[in-house]
């Protein structure tokens, strides 16, 4: 056993212990909160402190949510060892509260473009680079429209007939997205694959989504990189960039490029672009 790699596994597990015991005392905060703004809904003429006691019981309900996918974390990271199976994921705690195993963070800027994406599992990282190289998929749609989507069997394939045939070769029957959504717009989705429909109904979701947008993501103890696991796409976008300076076109255009070629090829877009820094001469 690496004794360094475990001391900064441990670390990092004491870090997320850290931020799931300060959630919870900010839920505590807005329990207590919401507690006496409901005793002064009882009175007459004082019914305004409903929704205020509404909108505490909202806030700690995300911050429950946040520590025990803080907890979760923990919980993996420091009973792995270095060397012995995957470096845990945060995401994978969060596909468990979905009820699923396999689920998908996207964010994307303010024109749907995505920017990055963190995942639960190998088949979840197939499934969002599928959606990202063919522009088409529940991700994409929950953040455009602003609402949740679903789709399940033939369906899939009819929504999205690119991504559906694709996503099918997967294994994956169902997959279901709900948007990051913030006073401001979106700045992303969750998506979840073959969920247990038993588990992981609209709400559930929802829940989990609220609380990934609001607390783990923009809140006090925000970490956008979720523990290093969160892909910012640095390669291909350096890829693109130098593919665009080779050819003379567009960066837009060299991305575009870059994604058929994964496409075409079954290739990962970090594979292509690995070939492309390394100057391979077929990718022109």
């Amino acid at each position: 056993m690496n004794p360094q790699g475990h001391e900064e596994a441990l670390g990092l597990a004491a870090v997320a212990l850290g931020r799931a015991a300060r959630a919870l005392e900010r839920a505590e905060r807005a329990e207590a909160a919401a507690a006496h703004h409901e005793l002064l809904a009882a009175r007459p003429g004082r019914e305004f402190h409903a929704r205020i006691a509404a909108t505490h019981r909202r806030s700690a309900a995300c911050h429950r949510s946040s520590a025990s996918l803080q907890d979760a974390f923990a919980r993996r990271t420091a009973e792995w060892t270095p060397g012995q199976g995957a470096e845990p994921r945060f995401m994978t705690g969060v596909a468990e509260a979905c009820g699923t195993d396999s689920a998908a963070l996207t964010l994307v800027d303010s024109g749907r473009n995505q920017l990055a994406v963190a995942v639960s599992d190998e088949q979840s990282r197939a499934a969002q680079e599928l959606e990202y190289v063919l522009g088409e998929g529940p991700s994409r749609d929950a953040a455009s429209a602003h609402r949740p989507v679903h789709a399940s069997g033939p369906a899939i394939e009819t929504r999205w007939p690119g991504y559906g045939r694709a996503l099918a070769s997967l294994g994956i029957t169902s997959v279901a997205a709900v948007p990051l959504g913030t006073t401001a717009g979106c700045i992303g989705a969750l998506a979840v694959f073959d969920p247990r429909p038993v588990l992981a109904g609209p709400a559930d979701l929802a829940a989990v989504a609220e609380a990934l947008t609001r607390i783990v993501l923009l809140g006090p103890d925000a970490d956008p990189d979720l523990y290093g696991g969160t892909d910012h796409r640095a390669t291909v976008q350096q890829a693109a960039g130098m593919l665009s300076a080779r050819l003379g076109c567009p960066v837009d255009d060299a991305l575009a490029l870059i994604k058929a070629r994964a496409f075409a090829g079954e290739l990962s877009l970090d594979a292509v672009s690995r070939r492309i820094l390394r100057g391979d001469p077929e990718l022109d």
